[in-house]
């Protein structure tokens, strides 16, 4: 069914006429003036941009993508909603990415463009409605221009592919349209959105709209980006988050020719993390990237070790494992259903196990760096960051510059993965800007970035289960413990756990009787937000029990998830939203058909599922191995996804594949370690990406058809892959894993 948009002080939609007769519409987000008309549409250079459509006499259209692109699709994925609505020629449309969108509000900022976050799994259903009314909003214009050429009532006209036309049969390109719909003022009426049944680009796949740019080399990330004169700078962190530095010989460094000076930089123990230096640091500040680096080398260097100095993994470890044994131990109740106590009464079969995984790194590509020109009155930055706001006020309040003055640039992001809504890097550029008068462009070498990250704490969980004689899951008792993400963030004690265990997280709602709780690590690491945190962490104990539930009755696997599961009903979730059941039986129904579940038993391979629900979705992952001695060979993948209405089946096939791939890769091999306070890991050799031959050939995906609004899909394959492989190779070999990663431990325990 179609949809209408109502104008609103608060929602608005801008119509202005551009150059050289130039239809422009966008949407704002604030109930002020009419944003500025971003001068990429003027044909100038890069302004502040919302969700723009630009219509140009030649008939090309310019679509604006407000969210920064980390890889998930969303400048294809947002750009064709726009599209599909106003009727573009897609070979037409052209996709430009936005800075942030700010003005000065008598000294505070006002944001034009709402969140402006990306890789973050919502940026889809965040835009759902907003950009198709600004691309319906085109379309209407162009038809009431039309209308007026023509003489023929706007509804008796149909557009298609950039094209309106007439009953009979004549037509008027958008591009000769232009220059008269830009005039028209809109009016108040509600936007009337397309039926589904008349989609033409949504629905459809479609390639990367800059995937030929970005095999050819021509995609420009922040380090491609220059300015003139500009300076480049490396750091050298303490090994410690609290260190000192207690001794610094930079007489060789600045020996060295194109060396310019050397900078010592401290953490603002006032700010919380990812606003300020992430450990104190010395800098290189040089005229090319090889002398800093080689300056960089040439530092002489004293640290000195603060509390964080006595940490390692074992402690850690050993300090969660103390809290989930204690019964005196200070806890957060996360969700407490039913009565486990009376549940145990009815207890035919009891079965325990506790699980352990390491801290992990976010290991992007694009190791962390910022460009900024700086001057008393302006700064200009490109910064591949997932929160263009949050980098802007790291921005300000180093510098006290006007809301306006700040320009944020976002160019393709070479991964994100939750790294960059911390901006730490930009806090170091921003300050070492201010120590020469020139641009200055910083970037981490991959030392750095894997050695100094806002890492995902290790966990450790303790599970009880009660089965009844009916061999149901009568209750769940689940207990975690962890570091929190959210420490020093001005999170208060009482929700320090939502960054590391959901109340909604399954099998909550499908056990009568379910308790979780989760207990505080500490640790002087630096945490952050991770991708698919907090699902992936407990989706993996959640599912690899289940499987040990359905080896303790001696049954199917699946027979054990459907009967979990149950009938199909919906249930509700805290804080709103439900559970479909039948929505997540369905994915899981899918992947066991798909890989012959069928024949689990009798297969001299290993076959093995999971399932899970994630922000309105569904996901579930068959994987299949086989085992030749103490080589693992991960032989087939089947995946799963129910998204409600899918923009792009081609991006969201890349998306669910990638995810897990990434997630198989972190299983087998990665994980963070500490000895004497600090991080072992310093490259790919300690920390390595799983190879090609590591992992499947391909990943078989399944999109099921929806008609509801879209959910995110960024990391929807992360929570599952995980447990269904571990799964796998309990069926080929016997050995559970209960510690990842996965191959060290498998190796361990054959």
């Amino acid at each position: 069914m179609s949809g209408t948009v109502r104008l609103s002080r608060r929602r608005f939609l801008q119509v202005m006429a551009g150059t050289a007769g130039a239809l422009i519409v966008g949407i704002g987000a604030a109930d002020a003036s009419t944003p500025p008309v971003p001068s990429d549409m003027l044909g100038d250079a890069l302004s502040e941009l919302g969700a723009y459509v630009r219509v140009d006499a030649d008939g090309s259209v310019l679509i604006g993508a407000r969210d920064p692109e980390t890889g998930t699709g969303v400048a294809t994925s947002l750009t064709r909603i726009i599209a599909d609505e106003m009727d573009a020629d897609w070979q037409r449309v052209r996709v430009i990415p936005l800075g942030l969108g700010v003005a000065d509000d008598n000294g505070k900022p006002r944001w034009l463009y709402g969140q402006q976050v990306g890789g973050t799994g919502n940026s889809i259903p965040r835009a759902w409605r907003d950009l198709r009314s600004a691309g319906a909003l085109a379309r209407r214009l162009l038809l009431q221009a039309a209308a007026q050429q023509l003489g023929v009532a706007a509804e008796r006209l149909r557009t298609e592919k950039g094209t309106v036309i007439a009953p009979d049969g004549r037509r008027l390109s958008y591009g000769s349209l232009a220059a008269a719909a830009a005039k028209i003022t809109p009016t108040p009426q509600p936007i009337v959105l397309k039926a589904p049944d008349h989609y033409s680009l949504i629905g459809q796949s479609a390639g990367d709209v800059d995937a030929r740019e970005i095999v050819t080399g021509q995609t420009p990330y922040a380090l491609d980006q220059h300015f003139g004169d500009m300076v480049v700078a490396v750091l050298s962190h303490c090994p410690w988050p609290d260190g000192e530095l207690t001794g610094l010989d930079s007489s060789a460094a600045l020996a060295i020719k194109g060396v310019m000076k050397v900078v010592e930089l401290k953490p603002d123990p006032k700010l919380p993390p990812g606003e300020t230096v992430i450990a104190p640091a010395v800098a290189v500040i040089a005229k090319t990237t090889w002398a800093a680096l080689q300056g960089r080398r040439a530092l002489k260097l004293a640290w000195k070790p603060g509390a964080s100095g006595t940490e390692s993994s074992a402690a850690l470890e050993q300090q969660a494992t103390g809290l989930l044994n204690s019964d005196a131990a200070p806890t957060t109740r996360v969700r407490d259903d039913g009565d486990i106590d009376k549940a145990k009464r009815k207890a035919a079969r009891r079965v325990e196990a506790v699980y352990y995984q390491p801290w992990l790194a976010h290991a992007t590509a694009e190791p962390m760096n910022c460009l900024v020109r700086l001057d008393k009155t302006s700064a200009t930055l490109y910064v591949p960051t997932q929160s263009p706001r949050q980098a802007w006020t790291v921005v300000q309040r180093l510098t006290g510059l006007a809301p306006d003055q700040i320009d944020i640039r976002v160019p393709r992001v070479g991964g994100g993965y939750g790294r960059r809504l911390d901006h730490d890097y930009v806090a170091e550029a921003v300050l070492l800007a201010k120590e020469v008068d020139k641009p200055l462009q910083l970037f981490w070498p991959r030392d750095e970035d894997l050695s100094h990250d806002f890492y995902r704490s290790g966990c450790v969980h303790k599970l009880n289960a009660i089965v009844d004689a009916k061999r149901n899951i009568i209750a769940w008792n689940q207990r975690m413990a962890s570091a929190s993400a959210l420490t020093g963030r001005g999170v208060s004690s009482d929700h320090l756990w939502t960054s590391e265990v959901g109340a909604n997280q399954l099998p909550a709602g499908l056990v009568p009787n379910y308790r979780s709780d989760w207990f505080s690590v500490a640790s002087s690491l630096p945490r952050g937000p991770h991708r698919g945190m907090p699902d992936v962490a407990n989706a993996f104990v959640v599912g690899s029990f289940l499987d040990e539930i359905a080896h303790g009755l001696k049954e199917d696997p699946l027979l054990t998830h459907l009967r979990l599961i149950g009938e199909p009903r919906l249930i509700p979730l805290q804080g709103g939203g439900a559970i479909d059941t039948a929505r997540l039986a369905n994915v899981l129904k899918l992947v066991t058909d798909r890989i012959s579940w069928k024949d689990w038993l009798h297969s001299v391979n290993g076959l093995g599922i999971a399932c899970w629900y994630m922000d309105g979705a569904y996901v579930a992952h068959a994987i299949e191995v086989s085992m030749q001695g103490e080589k693992l060979t991960i032989d087939r993948v089947v995946c799963a996804v129910d998204v409600g209405r899918v923009i792009n089946p081609m991006g969201l096939e890349g998306q669910v594949a990638g995810a897990t791939l990434d997630a198989l890769s972190t299983a087998l091999n990665l994980a963070i370690t500490v000895k004497d306070g600090k991080v072992q890991q310093s490259n790919w050799k300690d920390y390595p990406l799983a190879s090609m031959a590591q992992l499947p050939r391909s990943v078989e995906v399944i999109t099921v058809p929806g008609e509801g609004d879209p959910a995110g899909a960024s990391f929807l394959a992360m929570p599952t892959a995980a447990p269904a492989l571990a799964n796998a190779v309990f069926r080929v070999s016997a050995v559970r894993v209960r510690r990842l990663p996965l191959m060290k431990e498998l190796l361990r325990l054959l």
